[in-house]
């Protein structure tokens, strides 16, 4: 039921284009919107019987604000900087992380051919290739054409010719000269082929096999068979009977009920290269969904091709003017084929899936309902869950991982480095929850409303001292586990056992938050110590990030003479606090 306080500000809102954002209990923003009548948009929250995500929106909205703006791609632009700077829960949250990679070719005298992700530094976009979907495909083209072509293989030229030279693999780049004709055939090969142009490719292995045969290398012949099958099933990408040979990606989206699945189709010269697939609950309408979903996506996968399909409903210029970028809604031919193919794409995958998802959503929000009832809070929502790690009682670092109605929120996750004076799993915890809980009494981080701690009486206990001691009110439940390590029941903040269904959805939510944490927390240990020894120690220091410990490790070369050091020497290569905190670190271990 709509508050009186929120019918009288609905009154007031304009008939003007703008953002809005809605706030929960808290004063935190849980959702930002743009629409091109403020009035008219944000009223239909209201005045609808709403279902699913967005009657649980609606449910948590306590107050609300909007800012009017002078054009709608000024609102667009004001949408996108709010959701970036809030993050709200309602909002898209793009499910995978990673960036697509694609394959770099450089074309220089001496040409190379890699896989790369990071393209934020790449200035000849003229020879990047992709997206890959299939990072595995990305991986197998590398190497069946550094297998067929004599490109560069090392990083640096060496002084001596290598292996690869010998093997017929490379040209010899760093002894022998090699003519500029020769090198721009074998370029003008590569790039063919990359664009979708197998035959030249082929031929070139099928002589290879033929001539390993012939010599009775049939080892070698059977590895050239391996590679056509590879181009034949792995490599080679739909054909599509287009007259556009330049670069587009298509976007379309299919919905039903809070779901709503979107398809994308990456044309590269005129072949279908890869698509992806994506199912996420939504609140709002079609065209502000596909439009928020297409701008993060491009600020994930950064490299834009020269045009994007989208269907009619969105509203071309605004976006067009946003990603910089052609943006078309073809009304009929092949394109418009195309279109509907990855609505249709999209139904199929939503179809398939819709029952499971439905069935998932179900079970969380029983288990939601039942967190809160079990603790008297209907507003419990945000959980943020602590696990240590160490190596034989040394080398701590915490994990700390959040839940939002039992989804996890990856990019609020945090790692920890402990000091190196802890020694036991309860300081360990106690020095994570302050660190992280004074940051929310400064008002650098957000405040949950729910903590829980892997453990029982006595980790509760930690972690109502440091809560108490800050002055801030956050409910905790500590997961208990019995003799065979597994949880059997919850403690409360007043330590009392509570018992709970091992077969009730609550149990099962909680135990993959369990889990979750505890991996998270492993595995940040483990990527400190595959760093190696030295990079380890100094890893667990507080105020040395790569460049210092780079830099330590030019100077000192090992831990011995580190530990030998004065501080007036370590003084010398960082300063005076970040010398002092690894001087006391190293003493003490």
């Amino acid at each position: 039921m709509t508050s009186n306080y929120i019918k009288e500000k609905l009154k007031l809102i304009p008939e003007l284009p703008g953002s809005y954002q809605f706030k929960n209990k808290d004063g935190i923003i849980i959702y930002v919107g743009k629409a091109k009548n403020l009035k008219r948009r944000v009223s239909s929250y209201f005045n609808r019987v709403q279902t699913g995500k967005t009657l649980m929106l609606v449910n948590d909205i306590v107050d609300l604000e909007y800012i009017v703006t002078s054009s709608e791609l000024e609102s667009l632009i004001l949408e996108i900087t709010l959701i970036k700077k809030y993050n709200p829960k309602y909002n898209i949250l793009l499910k995978d992380d990673k960036s697509y990679p694609y394959i770099e070719f450089t074309r220089d005298k001496y040409p190379t051919l890699k896989v790369v992700r990071n393209l934020n530094r790449k200035k000849n976009k003229n020879h990047l290739f992709g997206p890959y979907p299939n990072v595995s495909a990305a991986r197998k083209t590398v190497d069946i054409i550094n297998r067929i072509y004599p490109l560069r293989k090392c990083e640096r030229l060496k002084k001596d010719l290598c292996l690869y030279y010998h093997i017929g693999e490379c040209l010899g780049y760093c002894k022998i000269d090699i003519s500029k004709e020769e090198i721009n055939n074998m370029c003008d090969e590569i790039i063919s082929f990359l664009k979708g142009n197998n035959d030249i490719i082929k031929n070139k292995i099928v002589s290879k096999m033929n001539k390993a045969s012939e010599e009775l290398n049939f080892e070698r012949a059977l590895e050239y068979k391996q590679m056509l099958e590879d181009i034949d099933i792995t490599l080679s990408h739909q054909k599509i009977s287009l007259n556009s040979k330049y670069n587009f990606d298509v976007f379309n989206l299919y919905r039903h009920n809070n779901y709503a699945s979107i398809e994308v189709f990456f044309i590269r010269d005129g072949l279908l290269f890869g698509k992806h697939e994506d199912i996420i609950t939504v609140v709002d309408e079609n065209e502000e969904v596909l439009t928020e979903y297409i701008i993060k996506f491009y600020e994930k996968n950064n490299i834009m091709p020269k045009e994007i399909v989208v269907p009619d409903y969105i509203d071309r210029d605004i976006l067009s003017n946003y990603l910089n970028i052609k943006v078309s809604s073809p009304s009929r031919g092949d394109i418009k084929k195309l279109l509907l193919l990855a609505q249709e794409n999209a139904k199929i995958k939503l179809d398939n899936k819709e029952e499971s998802l439905s069935r998932n959503d179900r079970a969380r929000l029983e288990a939601l309902k039942d967190i809160r009832n079990l603790l008297n809070d209907q507003s419990i929502s945000i959980m943020e869950a602590f696990d240590n790690s160490h190596l034989f009682g040394t080398f701590y670092v915490g994990g700390m991982v959040v839940f939002e109605d039992f989804l996890p929120n990856k990019q609020e996750y945090r790692k920890f480095r402990v000091a190196p004076s802890v020694k036991d799993d309860l300081a360990a915890m106690k020095e994570v929850l302050y660190r992280r809980y004074y940051k929310v009494l400064m008002g650098e981080e957000r405040k949950c409303d729910l903590i829980l701690i892997d453990g029982g009486e006595n980790q509760v206990k930690v972690c109502k001292e440091i809560i108490d001691s800050l002055k801030l009110d956050i409910k905790i439940i500590g997961l208990k586990k019995d003799d065979k390590h597994r949880t059997s029941s919850l403690i409360s903040s007043d330590l009392k056992e509570i018992p709970i269904d091992k077969h009730s959805n609550l149990f099962i939510f909680l135990s993959k938050i369990q889990e979750e944490v505890h991996n998270y927390a492993i595995n940040y240990h483990r990527q400190i110590k595959s760093k190696g020894t030295l990079a380890s120690v100094l890893d667990m220091v507080d105020g040395i990030g790569p460049k210092r410990r780079k830099q330590l490790l030019k100077k000192f070369e090992s831990l011995k003479k580190m530990k030998e050091a004065s501080l007036e020497e370590l003084e010398e290569v960082v300063n005076h606090d970040v010398a002092l905190n690894l001087y006391n670190y190293l003493k003490s271990i």
